[in-house]
C-alpha cells in the first residue's frame, strides 16, 4: 500500500476542505493490523473536543479511501499548532514533534465483547 499516493490524494479532495474551514489538517502514518494511524493538525482554536473531531476524521479516513475501508480501529494523534506555533511548522516539515492528545476509534462496535 503507498502511503503517500495515499495522503496525497486525500489532500487534494478532502483535507483542502477541512483545513480552509475548519484549519484541521491529517496526514495517513501507518495502516498496520486493521488500524489506521492519523496525525491531526489544528492550526485554529477548536470548537469541539478531541473526541469529537478523531470520531470525525477517522470515519472520513476511512469512507473516502476504497484502501481504507476493511480497517476496524482508527488512533488519532493531535498536534495544537494553535497553542504552539511552532509545533505546527515541525509539523508540517515532517519533523517528529510531541502529540497534545491521542484518541482511538473503534468502527463497529461488535469488536468488542
Amino acid at each position: 500500500m503507498n502511503l503517500e499516493h495515499i495522503n496525497r490524494r486525500h489532500s487534494q479532495e478532502i483535507d483542502m476542505y477541512y483545513r480552509s474551514n475548519y484549519g484541521i489538517s491529517s496526514r495517513l502514518v501507518k495502516f498496520e493490523n486493521l488500524t489506521l494511524h492519523v496525525e491531526v493538525l489544528l492550526s485554529r482554536k477548536r470548537m469541539r473536543s478531541y473526541a469529537a473531531i478523531a470520531a470525525e476524521i477517522a470515519y472520513l479516513w476511512q469512507q473516502a479511501n476504497h484502501e481504507l475501508s476493511n480497517a476496524i480501529g482508527c488512533k488519532i494523534y493531535f498536534v495544537d499548532g494553535y497553542q504552539n506555533p511552532l509545533k505546527s511548522e515541525l509539523f508540517k516539515s515532517y519533523i517528529s514533534v510531541n502529540y497534545d492528545a491521542r484518541k482511538g476509534i473503534l468502527f463497529q462496535r461488535n469488536y468488542l465483547n
